[in-house]
């Protein structure tokens, strides 16, 4: 079935990412995004719809090639771990329901951003912290490349095909396809391309996501989309 992690009996494992997915944090990064412009006379706006579709050196690159990108990255860190101390954050609808209903051992974090950002955006919200966190320090491809959700499937002892990845994101979706694993989109209203199923909500996804861990079969909503 389409959507549905292969090799049926074999233990199954679900790997989240976590911005835009499991925590709403886009006023956050909109609004770090737009200190950092300011902070380098650039247009908040231009500057935030670059920082979208790359990663941050990328981002400096594009905006502010004269500046030092050592000295971009440490102002652009220095504010994201004030807005981690500061400022205010929510888990998705569903997502603290889910987690703890996760069997222990079967889940991961893959993120871009970096591990103590994260676990302090947890605790912020009471979402429950597993064993196995990739971050932007982990490794030195980040996704789009498949590398992040590899080495979070060889942590949890899983195999690519046995994992279910949960992402909002195009530069995810292409980590986890490229990877090997069933991809479901949340979070957006429309599917990102190659998701082998999509959902508008995180919570719209639950009942499906734990049948997958228990090893039953998922309920195929009508319009759900296939990878190509």
């Amino acid at each position: 079935m389409i959507g549905e992690p292969a090799q049926p009996g074999a233990k199954k494992y679900v790997l989240f990412d976590v911005d835009g997915t499991l925590i709403d944090a886009v006023d956050n990064q909109r609004r770090v995004w737009r200190v950092w412009a300011e902070r380098y006379g650039l247009d908040p706006g231009e500057v935030y719809q670059v920082a979208l579709r790359t990663r941050p050196m990328e981002t400096f690159a594009q905006v502010a090639p004269d500046r030092d990108p050592q000295e971009c990255l440490a102002a652009l860190h220095e504010l994201e771990d004030e807005d981690v101390r500061s400022g205010v954050y929510a888990a998705f609808d569903g997502a603290s329901e889910l987690l703890d209903a996760l069997p222990p051992e079967s889940w991961a974090l893959v993120t871009s951003n970096y591990e103590h950002r994260v676990r302090g955006r947890f605790a912020r919200t009471g979402l429950p912290v597993p064993s196995v966190i990739v971050d932007a320090a982990s490794v030195e491809e980040g996704k789009p490349s498949p590398v992040p959700y590899l080495l979070a499937a060889k942590r949890l002892g899983a195999e690519p095909q046995d994992c279910l990845v949960i992402e909002d994101a195009p530069s995810g979706v292409r980590s986890a396809l490229r990877a090997g694993m069933t991809v479901w989109g949340v979070n957006a209203p429309v599917a990102v391309n190659g998701v082998h199923r999509h959902f508008g909500s995180l919570r719209e996804a639950i009942r499906d996501i734990l049948a997958v861990t228990s090893g039953t079969r998922p309920h195929e909503p009508r319009g759900s989309a296939a990878a190509e």
